[in-house]
């Protein structure tokens, strides 16, 4: 297969391309290193089945694949909010532009979308056929609102224009790669315990999260643009629920730090409880997560510390 990857130097997308080639595939990697960056394919680069493209989806391209992983937008709220105009563009456009080729080419294409579909959750856990609970005009909706009319869009070209898609929403996800300054809970608490500076907990820390490790996360992406019966959307993620505050007490543990717990006044539209159903990934995919959460969290550690140049105790 010839693959395009966007958001392929990201950290999801550089595991991505990584494993397409491991599978190989000839991989094109398309990025505009707004929150990606060269370093996290640098490994990829003397691949010959491996190509690097500077370039943004809100902008369209013309090229020749079989499949398309359509990663491209910012995911973590310290970069989705810094221009949420741009990252709407991102949603919309690009995913209009990424259809149209696939359109064009004949390609399958999948959209990773998101666990923010279902805003601050009313049904726990969340499966495929709630509609969600979102605040349209918030702080979060340029990115929660964006990926929904991905997915529309997704949807509609499908219907109208017989275009292969599939759609999967993916829960909180972690793991080497991650950027330090990324914004999101995981890179936020192992950084901060690596530095030896507070963990600061935005409310009272009893609020949940599942977390998935990268790998099992990359594999069930593939699965799915494999899958031939079912276009989605279907979660994926790990239905281990853990509190905020039990993740703050892991980081702190695992680095061995003498770091603190700082309560911080909770942040807008910030979801209570998130947990997927993975029912229909289970059955479909016949997938489920492997690595559990204190063996993900020590090699995303691993990985951060070498990042910040901390050397080991």
């Amino acid at each position: 297969m010839r693959v395009l990857v966007t958001g392929g130097a990201g950290f999801l997308g550089s595991h991505l391309c990584e494993r397409l080639l491991k599978d190989g595939d000839e991989v094109i990697c398309l990025d505009n290193y707004f929150s990606g960056k060269r370093a996290n394919v640098a490994h990829l680069r003397d691949n010959r089945n491996f190509e690097l493209i500077r370039h943004d989806t809100v902008e369209p391209i013309l090229l020749e694949v079989d499949r398309i992983f359509h990663l491209a937008c910012p995911a973590s709220p310290v970069h989705y909010q810094y221009n949420p105009v741009k990252t709407i563009k991102t949603s919309v456009m690009g995913t209009i532009n990424m259809l149209g080729l696939a359109k064009r080419v004949r390609a399958r294409i999948l959209l990773t979308s998101t666990s923010e579909v279902y805003g601050d959750p009313e049904e726990h856990p969340q499966t495929e056929s709630y509609w969600g609970h979102v605040n349209p005009i918030g702080v979060r909706a340029c990115y929660d609102e964006g990926k929904r009319v991905a997915e529309a869009l997704m949807m509609d070209y499908h219907r109208q224009n017989k275009v292969d898609t599939r759609i999967v929403r993916i829960f909180n996800t972690y793991g080497p790669r991650m950027a330090i300054n990324d914004g999101r809970v995981v890179s936020n608490f192992c950084a901060a315990a690596l530095r030896g500076e507070d963990l600061e907990i935005y409310g009272d820390g009893k609020q949940t999260r599942s977390f998935a490790y990268v790998d099992d996360i990359i594999d069930a992406i593939v699965r799915m643009m494999n899958q031939e019966d079912h276009i989605g959307p279907i979660n994926i993620g790990n239905p281990n629920e853990f509190t905020i505050s039990e993740l703050a007490a892991l980081a702190i543990d695992l680095t061995r730090s003498a770091s603190k717990l700082k309560l911080m006044p909770a942040r807008p539209d910030d979801p209570v409880r998130r947990k997927p159903d993975i029912s229909l990934a289970r059955k479909v995919l016949k997938w489920e997560p492997k690595i559990p959460l204190r063996e993900g969290l020590c090699k995303t550690i691993e990985h951060m510390r070498t990042e910040l140049g901390i050397v080991s105790a």
